[in-house]
């Protein structure tokens, strides 16, 4: 498994989880009892699926290594693995953050202005 992962975040969200240390998830995440992240080869399908047509968002960058044994990779109902965090996600894991929006179409947008997800 890869030694990073991706979490999607609305930007309000966000700021207040580095407010606090740590990401308490999204209500989707709340309800199924662990916030949701992708590998780098899932991200861009977890966007286009999930947040086409929302803009303000945060795509943070995972340093699984600090999430300890609260972190598993699990198979979705398509029987591919995701990494599931089965608590916070501590600020001190995240090594990067980028602004985003993900158009109408699927493809996330960067503020940077790159498009599209390498």
């Amino acid at each position: 498994m890869s030694g990073v992962a991706y979490k999607l975040v609305e930007r309000a969200d966000w700021e207040a989880a580095r407010g606090a240390g740590a990401y308490a998830g999204s209500a989707v995440d709340r309800v199924d009892g662990y916030i949701h992240m992708s590998s780098a080869g899932q991200v861009a399908e977890t966007a286009r699926r999930h947040y086409a047509g929302r803009p303000d968002l945060v795509l943070a960058t995972v340093e699984l290594a600090r999430l300890g044994p609260a972190l598993r990779w699990e198979a979705s109902r398509g029987g591919e693995l995701f990494p599931h965090l089965y608590g916070p996600l501590p600020m001190a894991a995240v090594t990067a953050e980028r602004a985003l929006s993900v158009r109408d179409d699927g493809v996330m947008a960067f503020e940077d202005g790159a498009v599209g997800w390498p």
